[in-house]
């Protein structure tokens, strides 16, 4: 073999490790334990039910541990589910269609939150959140593109659906394909929709999935507050506050 085609093989073996030292695996992924106690009930039963509901206070890790236990379950690969599917509304924009660039241009900004958490999955690994995109292990969709697709063998998550509208959340609903688990992660309280024909579904929905079976709906209050001391004692004078006036942040 001539020195250049010795040279053309060696520069094909040195791209496929530097290649497979960029993928990430599920020996990448750090140990998380429940912090509280409705972490610890959505932990346990996460197994046993194909659909979730987490509602309730901000900064109690509904969406971390929603994420982390989506990843965790794609990545053993024993399990048939293939991806992790992140839903979430682009509000205030609404419909992203019409701005420029991509699609994965037009949503990476609403995509930051779970940049930082797959970091923090994965503390080894430099940029896993694309990382696991390039390896078609996680997808990141605006509701703007959600309706006439089907979604199989994959993990949904639906992030901050307090900000999706009745039609909405019946839609994504009705995705849901063969060998999916779906897990919706909201606060109705902090709904970013204040347009009386575009209001919260969050309410209706909620009394949808209590008569559902395979729903299991797990409330988070200001005791699950992990965020900081700071934002659970915030929390607990704003619910006073709309306690006292009657008023809704």
């Amino acid at each position: 073999m001539s020195k250049k085609n010795l040279q053309l093989v060696q520069n094909e073996k040195n791209e496929r490790r530097q290649s497979n030292s960029l993928k990430i695996s599920l020996d990448d992924m750090i140990t998380i334990s429940a912090k509280t106690e409705n972490q610890g009930q959505f932990m346990s039963q996460y197994r046993h039910k194909p659909a979730f509901l987490l509602h309730g206070c901000a900064g109690t890790g509904k969406t971390f541990i929603a994420l982390y236990r989506a990843l965790e379950e794609v990545l053993d690969k024993q399990n048939g589910y293939g991806k992790v599917v992140i839903v979430r509304s682009a509000v205030p924009s609404r419909d992203i269609g019409h701005l420029p660039g991509s699609e994965e241009e037009k949503t990476e900004v609403y995509s930051a939150p779970y940049q930082s958490m797959c970091e923090e999955f994965f503390p080894t690994k430099d940029k896993p959140y694309q990382r696991l995109v390039e390896q078609k292990y996680l997808e990141f969709m605006c509701t703007s593109y959600v309706r006439g697709i089907t979604l199989d063998h994959a993990i949904v998550i639906v992030d901050e659906c307090q900000n999706l509208n009745d039609m909405e959340l019946n839609s994504i609903m009705t995705r849901v394909g063969v060998n999916t688990k779906i897990i919706f992660c909201g606060d109705f309280r902090q709904t970013d929709l204040s347009k009386r024909y575009d209001m919260s579904g969050m309410k209706q929905f909620m009394a949808t999935t209590d008569a559902m079976p395979s729903f299991c709906s797990v409330e988070f209050g200001p005791e699950d507050i992990v965020r900081s001391e700071l934002v659970k004692e915030y929390i607990l004078a704003r619910m006073k506050y709309e306690d006292e006036y009657g008023v809704s942040a």
